[in-house]
């Protein structure tokens, strides 16, 4: 049997995330080809994630980065089995990585196909769920691009969000981050109104009006009324035109216009777990 030295499994270890006994065993079964203990490691994550191939990977880590001169965001979920995992500092700090490489794509095909250390990320998550034992995946992958972008990742890495502004004016990355923690903790539908889908709008006009006749309301009089509660749904429920959750005497489009008036939120991205 070849012998490996301790340096050797430590260099595979660093250079894979496999445990030592794994690193030492593939060392052993490669004769001590480094490259050749690499592709070990990758086959037996193969073997892995083909077992796990039905399992769910509902857990894990929401991230989201911003490129150096704040022009691009990119958010992501690297998705887990179990909380476990998903809190692992190893784990996150993989998820951070992942989304460092996102950030030089533009959708999740080409984020998976490129390269991430000599193999390509899809080929990673392979690796690593041979690893770490678990289904591995990227969940979500949404891009934000503007004038100015800003993020927010939620405590725990449970939600993560991008925020663009139409300008990179004075005071843009403290109200972007605000918008962008506004986009997690209330989870709008869309932008505005434009953006909500006519088949929303729909079902919530029957909804209103079906409850106005509940209240003995004449039928002549449910049009008006059921624009009315639409008004409301759009009020609660899209980004721009939510009450600010700082100051609630504001709505989101007001706020952001405290710092230039032709100052507007361009789109956002929320990305969650589960």
């Amino acid at each position: 049997m070849v012998k490996v030295t301790a340096a050797e499994v430590n260099k595979l270890r660093k250079t894979t995330g496999a445990g030592m006994m794994d690193c030492k065993k593939a060392l052993v079964e490669a004769e001590g080809d480094f490259d050749k203990a690499i592709e070990i490691l990758r086959k037996k994550g193969q073997k892995v994630a083909a077992k796990r191939a039905d399992r769910e990977s509902t857990e894990g880590a929401a991230i989201a980065k911003v490129n150096a001169n704040n022009t691009k965001g990119v958010s992501i979920v690297l998705g887990c089995e179990t909380d476990f995992v998903g809190k692992n500092e190893s784990f996150v700090s993989l998820a951070h990585e992942l989304a460092d490489v996102a950030l030089n794509y533009a959708s999740k095909e080409e984020f998976l196909a490129a390269d991430f250390g000599g193999m390509t990320v899809a080929d990673k998550l392979i690796e690593q769920t041979g690893v770490i034992g678990e289904k591995l995946d990227i969940n979500a992958f949404e891009v934000v691009e503007a004038p100015f972008v800003g993020s927010y990742i939620h405590a725990g890495n449970k939600i993560a969000t991008i925020v663009g502004l139409s300008s990179n004016a004075d005071g843009a990355a403290v109200v972007a981050k605000d918008v962008a923690m506004q986009a997690a903790a209330m989870n709008p539908i869309a932008l505005n109104e434009d953006g909500v889908d006519a088949s929303v709008i729909e079902k919530e006009i029957e909804i209103a009006k079906d409850q106005l006749r509940a209240e003995g309301k004449p039928e002549a009089m449910l049009d008006n009324i059921a624009k009315g509660k639409i008004k409301r749904f759009f009020k609660d429920n899209t980004l721009v035109n939510q009450a600010f959750i700082k100051d609630s005497k504001q709505s989101v489009s007001q706020y952001v216009k405290t710092i230039g008036n032709d100052v507007e939120v361009t789109g956002f991205k929320r990305v969650a777990l589960g």
